[in-house]
Parts: structure tokens; C-alpha cells; sequence
């Protein structure tokens, strides 16, 4: 009888997660309901799963997990709304007839179109629209009227009734649960509309009856229409969605049929083989061949030649790749280059990516450098035919911050109050009624989906048309997107390529080309197992030097690797995995480190077993990677690698909450117990099992990870300042713009601002000079800024001020800018002589257009005219940096205020281990995290005057005491603390230092400052 059923899916209008609609169901005795968002088909894939794993079994009222069973089946549709209007409601037949509602809505999405009051002719799709926006003998066959309970005595008195009366349905719509989920509703409309609470229109919000009621009530109220009551029932009837979940709906073949998949990934991979191993040895070629075996058992070859096809067009590009992931735990993945790891040099566990008890395809992830991506997904979309392919969903969630400002604003709150609400929530959660409320429905709020986004880089490719599981977003100049996220496909069985963009591959693309037009040398970048011997490289992961190298470059990571003294490739492997947020709070980092140094000085240590030992025993019996979770599960747990692998996904995500990872864990415990394993011994394995709950690594996605931070650290070691520029360039590195640069300039080089004559739009280099690219110039537009180069390039350098003007059309405001930065300097001119000029020739824009159209046979300079000498100092210079760049080109520390330095700098830490120091830093950057017990915390990353980096601990009281006060340089005493040969500060006293006055009767200060300092 519920034919128009929302869940928070229906964004910002419905109060209900998916599993509350099915408890509603149960709590009412419903056995069949109509899934309709309004305008999406987000939900109804968790709303099957969720059928399946409650439905009873074996002719038992229990599920598969022995919990108390409850029936329900659905059926799908769509609400479709142009605003706040019901235009109707579109409900599937079948699943051709949800094909159809699909394939409609992403029409209008990919248009942009506003969808038609009237629905299109469907043949297996039911329409209804509301009572009184139709005349029934209007309607078509497969068209109805629905009916609301607050329109029954209207239809007491229309005519049409009589003799349309089987055109007529009960519409009760269910979009909350109580009168609280209706509060929430309506604060959801107010801030979807972006107003007021209290200026909320009736026609922008639900009924308050808009909840689920028995069907038995439902049917008691409209007890005086029987036909209206058959009509709906058999319109429920009549209307099903029929998937089996977890069969494998992708791509079946590459090639058109299986027979020949399977021939070109044997003979392709056999070759790779042939060149990549020794055939002779009868090990490796086991593994090749068992790795075949479970491919074709498994019917995963189109998996593998999809990938393979879609890396042979990126080689043919030139577009550089990494194939990572647990991929590269595949020997025919390395063999097909599907990646560059080899998984035998590093003993990777096959059984993480595939095994034969695996019924879901292996999950390939492919980073390409941004720029080349687009270019990826053309060909995905033209290979595949846009029917088969779009990008994967994801929902985004409101997160408690976004939730209070939300409110903040529908409640009527001042900005001011607002922030201080959201920064300082404990304090001020009690403070009125109003911050009551706003803190109350902030809970309810939480965690609701908010709107549909897009994967980071999942890609669906199905053997049927995508249309078939789901309407689509079309994001502005965007690919086309499904409704439904990650977890969501796999339980419907469509698996996504992750065809991923990143910037570090982008900088080794851009460092390359630097070296080649700099240096004019041609480099190599993919001899990997050279760079492992180069003791370059080595002395730069030791010293923790590697500022712009991928993945190595936070100063979580640069501590990391000192503490571990790395200088090889399986320490750095190893150091990638155990850096993540699981590993590292759960004290397994530290046992790491510490039993790496045992080892390292011939010492041994104690596992918290022999057989788990025995299992890690490259990683001192600490778990570090995801496969491990599937080692101790099927090796210490005897678990089947089934159950291992549910175990090892449900530790990340909204997984681990389902009936099924539970059982899973319970099965654990009761195995363990059975094989005579001490309860301390159980708890221990069970905890670091837990702690790859917050994000671990595949010992492959590690090792992926190593190979690209090898390249970046030998372009660093051997061409520093070209690396710079690569890093610089591509906008995508841990730390901000202006410390590459400071990096740049302690590798040697020179910092030039921007020149119209040499800088491009992008940042350059000639030699060992810098040039900064007008692409950083904060307010520089960018068709400016790419016009200048352009024009150079084509018509030579610019001779003077006036030619600039005469060939780059700028306003007033641009060439300012310009001249502000010191663009200009070749004319040996003042700014503000330049500045005059500017004026003076674009203050009349007729007269210059006139100008420009009595075009001259000769580019005359225009007549010098003496100006009075206008001073200007250095200090001017820095702030107009700071402004337009965002950061001085001097050395910063000439803008403090005071002379004051402190007692040590950062190269003398070592020495003063154990003693309270002062010291001034300049913040490069900082970390906001808490302790165990929630208490909020920091790290800080600074350099001193020498420009020479140190770090520094806040705990609670002091972060409490003396908290962070934005960028700029901060005075601070603490004591020096020393772990595994890493000096750092525990700050105890933390002020932050003023900056020089702008004022210009104060420059005299700073010019006198200058000479006594090293600037840059």
C-alpha cells in the first residue's frame, strides 16, 4: 500500500537511513513497500542488501546469521520534482521498466533540462499524479490519480470518480518517522533553501502525516473506497525489481567471446613472463600458471585484459602510470605491466588479490599524472560506448562543523556567533535554547547523506547498459556519474577500476622536461633497481631530506624515516604502511621501530606468539600490511581465506557494521579458542587486527608507492632545483607553495619574482635562476597571464614599458599588479614612475583604442617627461609580495619586529638533548590531532633563521594554553627531546611574534635590519 517511500536519500528532504525505513516497515507489519527518492535511485541497492541478509531461511524465522528474520520485499521507482513541485511518481514494473525511468532522468540531467509536468509514454513503468493536477479520462493505460488522506472528502465530490474508478490510488507518502524526524525535515528544507526556519513556506516542506502507519490502519481510513484499496494493492502487485547481488555484472569480455580472452592473456602474459623472469625455474613458473588457473576458474580475464588494453593506449600516449594496489601481488598483473612491482622480489601474497574462494573480480588501482586523465577516460567512454561506462558515486555526509553552521544560519544567528559555536562547540553547546536546539538536531543530522559526489577514480564498465542499475549525474563539463557508491556496487556485483590523478607524477613528467631544456640532458626516470644502489638517494632518506618526494615528504614520514635510519627499498616499503593512521596509534609503529633497532644491533625480541612470528617475521612480528589480517586469519585463526578476506574489508568503512562482518569476528574468537590459544594471546591478535580500522596498505600498494618515491627522490638528489620547479608546477604537494621555493633557495638556486621577459606561466628555470610564473600571482586574471608568454613567444621580448602596453591589452588594475611585483625591472624604471605611465596611457581608453586603430609603420617610444624622485623602500617590496604572492622573496625573518632569535637554532638540537631552549620559527606547517583520550593536541613543522627545519610537540595543556594563531613566526621555550636519533621540541611557552610595521616612516629600521642579515 505504500507506493512513494523516501529515505535520507532523498537529499534534504527525507529524515529516514535506509535501515530505519525497513525497521518502520517492520514495525508496521509491511511486507512490500516502493522505493521512490525524489529525483535519484541512491538507496535502493542497500535497501536489497538489507532484504537479503534479514529475510528467514531454510523455512526458519531466523537469517543466515541467526538473528530474527523479517521479510520484506520492494519495488522501485522515482519521485520526480521540479523544485518544490510533485510532477509525479514513476514506479518499475520490472527491471526493463526501471531501465526506462533511468534512462528519462539522465537524459534531463545530461540537458539540463526541467523535467516535463507530463511523464513520457512508458511501457513497463506506473505513473501517478497527484489528485487534481490531471483529469483521469486524460490519464493513459498505465496511469493513475493518487489519492492523499486529506484529499478523501474532495473525492467524495468529484464526479469523475464514478466513472474513472479504476484510475484511482492511495497516495501516503512515508518521509519520517515521528514528530522529531519531522523537526529534522524541516530544518533539512531551510537550509536546502538556504533560509530561515521561520520564513519556511508550507509548498517547500512535507505533511506532518507523512509516517509510516500499519496497513491495516492505513486501509481502515479509506474504508469507504474498496476500489481505491484493490487498485493500489494490485499496483504493488504488480511492480517488482529483480537483482541477485554479488554476481558479477561487468564487462564479461574483451575481445568478444571468452575462448579468445583467455588465448591473448595467455600469450600476452607468457611472453611478459619470458621477459621479466627465468622460465627455467620451476617455482616461478608454478605461480604463473596457478595465477592462470584461479583467473580462469574465477572468470576474471576481461578484468585483467581491460586493464591491459587500457595501459597499451596510455604507453602508446607516452602518458607515465603506476599500477598499484593489491594488484601488484599479481605476478601476470607485473607481467602484463599492469604494475611495476615485482611481486616475487617482495613475496607478496597472491591470496590478497584474488584466491579461489574469491567470488568478487580483483580491484586494479592506476594512478596517472592529472594532466592525462581526461585523456583515460575519453578512451574508457569511446571504447566501451557511453551506454556501458560512467564514473562511480559517492555520497558525502554531514559531518558535525558543516551541520552546526548549517543551523546556525536557519536558526538566525549572527556569522560572528556562528564561528564561535563551530570552533568552540563544549563551551558554548548550553549557552540558550537556541544553541540547545542547534546542538540537539546537529545529532540527528549527522552523518545523513547530503548529496551524490564523485569516487576519487572508480570507473564502471557493465556488460549491460549502466542504465540498467542506476540514473546518472552529469557534473558541470564533467563525465557522467551512478547514484550509488562504492559498497553499493560491489553488492549489486558491478567492481570499479580505479583510474586515479595525482600530482606526483605530474612533477616527475615536469621535472624531466626542466632537466632537458636546462641541463640538455635526457633522463631516465624508470631505472628503479639503479636508484636502489645510488647513494644519493640513500643519504637523502637517511637525513630525511626529501621536501617535494612523493609520499615521503610529511614530517610524519621524514621522522619516520630517520627513526628507522632508512636507506633501502623493503625499509621504505615497510615505513609506507606502518605511517598509516591505524598502524601508528595502535603502538604498532613504535614496536616496529624498536624491534627494527633490536635486529639492526644483533639483538632478539618477543612476539606475542611463534606462530605470528613465524607469518611476519620481515616485519619483526608487527602487523604492517592488509595482507597480513588474512595471513593470521587463515594461517593463526584457520579460517577459510573466504572468511579471511571479509575480515581484512570489513576493518575499514561502513562494512564492518553488517551482520555478516560479525559473524566473521565472532567465528575469530571461537577458532582461536578451539586451537588453544591464550586469551591475552587471542586479544592481542584481535587488537592489531583493529587497529587496520583506521587505513592500512597492501604490502603491494606500499611497495607501488616506493617504486614512485625512488623517482622523485633521485630527480631531488641529482637535479634538485629542476625538481623544485616539477613540484612547484603541479600544485599537489604536501606542504605550501611558498616552502618549495624556500626549498629551492637552500638547494642554491635564486628566487626571481616574476619578469614579463623571462617568467612564463608557469614557473621556469634558466640555470640556476628561478623564475616565479604569473600563474601565482593572487589576482593576476588568468587570460593575462598566459597572454604574456604568448605574445613573447610569438613576437620576441618586450623592448620597453610602452610596448608591453601596446601589445598585451590589460586593464589598469592588471599591469598595476605587474608593476607592484617588479615585472617590469628591465626598463631599470621605478614602480612608481612605471606606475604614472600606466596611467597616464590607459586613463583615456577612447583615445587608445583611436590610437590602436591609426596603426603606425614605426613602434615610436613615447616622449620621457621628468618626474620628482618618489622614494620607496625594501619593506614595501616584501608586503606587496606577501599580498600578491602570499609570501616575501626576502628572507622572511627581516619582516619580525623584534632582533630577538632565541638561544639555539635547529642544527645545534641534537646537542642540547634533555635541556629547555627558546627558539623562533617560522611555521611551515601543523597537525591538529588528540590523544587517546580525546584531548586535542598538535605538531608543528617551522625553520629557523638559518632556514633549516625543526619540529615541535603541543600536548593538551600547552596546545590548551598556547594555541596556534595562524601562519607567521611563533617565539617558543621547551625542552629538547631525542627518539631513535630525532631531536624535537616539547614545547612548554609558545607566543606569536608581530611583524614589522608597514608604515613607511618605519623602513628605516628594516633597511638597517637588512644589511646585518643573509638575506636570499
Amino acid at each position: 500500500m505504500y507506493l512513494n517511500c523516501h529515505t535520507a536519500f532523498s537529499f534534504k528532504y527525507g529524515t529516514l537511513q535506509v535501515e530505519d525505513l525497513f525497521n518502520e516497515a517492520k514495525r508496521c507489519g509491511v511486507h512490500k513497500l516502493i522505493l521512490t527518492e525524489i529525483n535519484n535511485t541512491a538507496s535502493y541497492i542497500e535497501m536489497l542488501r538489507l532484504c537479503a541478509e534479514k529475510a528467514p531461511v531454510n523455512g526458519s524465522n531466523l537469517t543466515a546469521f541467526g538473528k530474527e528474520a523479517y521479510e520484506l520485499e520492494i519495488a522501485v521507482g522515482v519521485e520526480f520534482r521540479n523544485e518544490d513541485q510533485l510532477l509525479f511518481i514513476a514506479i518499475a514494473q520490472n527491471n526493463d521498466g526501471f531501465e526506462e525511468i533511468n534512462r528519462f532522468l539522465s537524459y534531463h540531467n545530461l540537458n539540463s533540462k526541467a523535467l516535463p509536468n507530463r511523464a513520457p509514454v512508458f511501457e513497463n513503468v506506473f505513473v501517478i499524479y497527484p489528485f487534481g493536477t490531471l483529469e483521469p479520462d486524460l490519464l493513459r493505460l498505465n496511469e493513475f490519480l493518487g489519492v492523499r488522506i486529506h484529499q478523501i472528502n474532495h473525492l467524495r465530490l468529484y464526479k469523475p470518480y464514478v466513472t474513472h474508478i479504476t484510475k484511482f490510488v492511495i497516495h501516503h507518502p512515508v518521509t519520517f518517522a515521528n514528530k522529531i524526524h519531522f523537526n529534522v525535515h524541516r530544518l533539512l528544507r531551510s537550509i536546502d533553501k538556504n533560509t530561515l526556519l521561520s520564513k519556511l513556506t508550507e509548498e517547500q516542506q512535507a505533511l506532518p502525516t507523512e509516517i509510516m502507519m500499519p496497513e491495516e490502519k492505513l486501509v481502515e481510513i479509506f474504508s469507504d473506497y474498496p476500489d481505491l484499496i484493490e487498485n493500489t494493492q494490485q499496483l504493488v502487485n504488480r511492480s517488482s525489481i529483480d537483482f541477485e547481488l554479488k554476481t558479477d555484472k561487468n564487462k564479461k569480455t574483451l575481445t568478444g567471446s571468452e575462448e579468445s580472452d583467455w588465448d591473448l592473456l595467455v600469450t600476452t602474459a607468457w611472453e611478459g613472463f619470458r621477459n621479466r623472469y627465468d622460465v627455467s625455474q620451476p617455482d616461478l613458473r608454478e605461480r604463473f600458471q596457478r595465477e592462470l588457473n584461479i583467473i580462469k576458474g574465477k572468470r576474471f580475464c576481461a578484468y585483467y585484459l581491460i586493464a591491459y588494453d587500457l595501459l597499451q593506449f596510455a604507453r602508446q600516449q607516452g602518458f607515465d602510470y603506476v599500477g598499484r594496489g593489491s594488484g601488484a601481488n599479481s605476478v601476470v598483473a607485473y607481467c602484463l605491466e599492469i604494475t611495476n612491482v615485482d611481486p616475487i622480489e617482495l613475496d607478496l601474497y597472491f591470496e590478497r588479490f584474488l584466491n579461489s574462494e574469491r567470488t568478487t573480480p580483483p580491484d586494479f588501482d592506476i594512478d596517472f599524472s592529472w594532466d592525462n586523465r581526461d585523456a583515460i577516460y575519453d578512451y574508457i567512454f569511446s571504447r566501451y560506448g557511453s551506454d556501458h561506462v560512467c564514473l562511480l558515486g559517492t555520497h558525502v555526509t554531514y559531518q558535525k562543523k558543516s551541520v552546526l553552521r548549517e543551523l546556525g544560519k536557519v536558526f538566525g544567528l549572527p556569522k560572528e556567533e556562528i564561528d564561535i559555536i563551530v570552533e568552540e562547540p563544549d563551551r558554548h553547546k548550553n549557552r540558550d535554547h537556541i544553541t540547545e536546539l542547534i546542538f540537539k538536531y546537529a545529532e540527528y543530522i549527522k552523518d545523513l547523506p547530503a548529496n551524490i559526489s564523485i569516487h576519487a577514480g572508480g570507473v564502471l564498465i557493465t556488460e549491460k547498459p549502466i542504465y540498467a542499475y542506476t540514473a546518472i549525474q552529469f557534473p558541470p563539463k564533467g563525465y557522467p556519474v551512478s547514484h550509488f557508491e562504492m559498497h553499493n556496487a560491489e553488492d549489486i556485483g558491478i567492481f570499479k577500476f580505479d583510474i586515479l590523478s595525482q600530482r606526483g607524477l605530474g612533477h616527475l613528467k615536469e621535472t624531466v622536461k626542466h632537466v632537458k631544456r636546462n641541463r640538455g640532458i635526457d633522463v631516465n626516470i624508470h631505472r628503479f633497481y639503479d636508484f636502489k644502489k645510488d647513494e644519493k638517494i640513500k643519504k637523502l632518506l637517511r637525513d630525511s631530506k626529501a621536501m617535494g618526494c612523493f609520499y615521503v615528504e610529511s614530517p610524519a614520514m621524514r621522522m619516520l624515516l630517520g627513526k628507522l635510519r632508512c636507506e633501502d627499498y623493503l625499509t621504505l616499503v615497510a615505513a609506507s604502511s606502518i605511517i598509516r593512521p591505524g598502524v601508528a596509534r595502535s603502538g604498532m609503529m613504535r614496536t616496529y621501530i624498536e624491534r627494527f633497532h633490536l635486529v639492526s644491533n644483533g639483538g632478539k625480541y618477543e612476539a606475542i606468539h611463534e606462530k605470528i612470528n613465524e607469518l611476519m617475521k620481515e616485519t619483526y612480528g608487527v602487523m604492517v600490511y592488509q595482507e597480513d589480517v588474512i595471513k593470521v586469519a587463515h594461517h593463526f585463526a584457520n579460517m577459510t581465506l573466504t572468511e579471511a578476506d571479509v575480515l581484512r574489508r570489513g576493518m575499514s568503512g561502513k562494512f564492518r557494521s553488517r551482520e555478516e562482518f560479525q559473524r566473521i569476528e565472532k567465528s575469530f574468537f571461537t577458532n582461536c579458542k578451539k586451537l588453544g590459544y591464550e586469551q591475552h594471546v587471542i586479544d592481542r591478535v584481535w587488537y592489531e587486527i583493529e587497529s587496520f580500522s583506521g587505513y592500512s596498505f597492501s604490502k603491494g600498494h606500499s611497495a607501488s608507492y616506493a617504486v614512485e618515491s625512488y623517482q622523485s627522490l633521485f630527480l631531488k638528489a641529482h637535479y634538485p632545483l629542476e625538481f623544485m620547479v616539477g613540484v612547484i608546477n603541479n600544485f599537489g604537494g604536501f606542504y605550501r607553495t611558498e616552502f618549495y621555493f624556500h626549498e629551492a633557495r637552500m638547494s642554491g638556486a635564486k628566487i626571481n619574482a616574476p619578469c614579463v621577459n623571462r617568467s612564463d606561466h608557469l614557473t621556469t628555470i634558466y640555470g640556476d635562476e628561478i623564475f616565479i610564473g604569473f600563474i601565482h600571482l593572487k589576482s593576476l586574471e588568468n587570460k593575462v597571464a598566459e597572454l604574456i608568454p604568448y605574445e613573447r613567444q610569438r613576437h620576441g621580448e618586450y623592448t620597453s614599458f610602452d610596448n608591453f602596453l601596446k601589445r598585451v591589452p590589460a586593464g589598469l588594475e592588471q599591469v598595476r599588479i605587474l608593476i607592484r611585483l617588479g615585472a617590469f625591472r628591465f626598463t631599470n624604471k621605478s614602480k612608481q614612475r612605471l606606475l604614472w605611465e600606466a596611467m597616464l596611457y590607459l586613463s583615456n581608453q577612447n583615445a587608445n583604442k583611436k590610437k590602436a586603430q591609426s596603426t603606425s609603420l614605426f613602434d615610436t617610444e613615447p616622449k620621457e617627461y621628468p618626474l620628482p624622485k618618489l622614494n620607496r623602500q625594501p619593506l614595501e617590496d616584501a608586503f606587496d609580495e606577501i599580498e600578491l604572492l602570499g609570501f616575501p622573496l626576502c628572507d622572511p625573518f627581516l619582516l619580525l619586529e623584534t632582533t630577538k632569535r632565541g638561544d639555539t637554532v635547529a642544527k645545534e638540537l641534537m646537542q642540547k638533548v634533555g635541556q629547555i631552549v627558546t627558539i623562533v620559527g617560522y611555521v611551515v606547517t601543523t597537525k591538529n590531532t588528540s590523544t587517546l583520550k580525546g584531548e586535542p593536541m598538535h605538531f608543528g613543522t617551522f625553520y629557523d633563521k638559518d632556514g633549516e627545519v625543526f619540529d615541535t610537540v603541543h600536548f593538551p595543556n600547552v596546545t590548551k594554553r598556547y594555541p596556534f594563531r595562524g601562519r607567521g613566526f611563533y617565539g617558543m621555550r621547551g625542552k629538547v627531546v631525542e627518539d631513535f636519533g630525532i631531536a624535537s621540541i616539547e614545547v612548554e611557552y609558545m607566543k606569536k611574534l608581530p611583524m614589522v610595521s608597514k608604515r613607511i616612516e618605519q623602513t628605516k629600521e628594516f633597511v638597517e635590519m637588512s644589511k646585518g642579515h643573509k638575506t636570499f
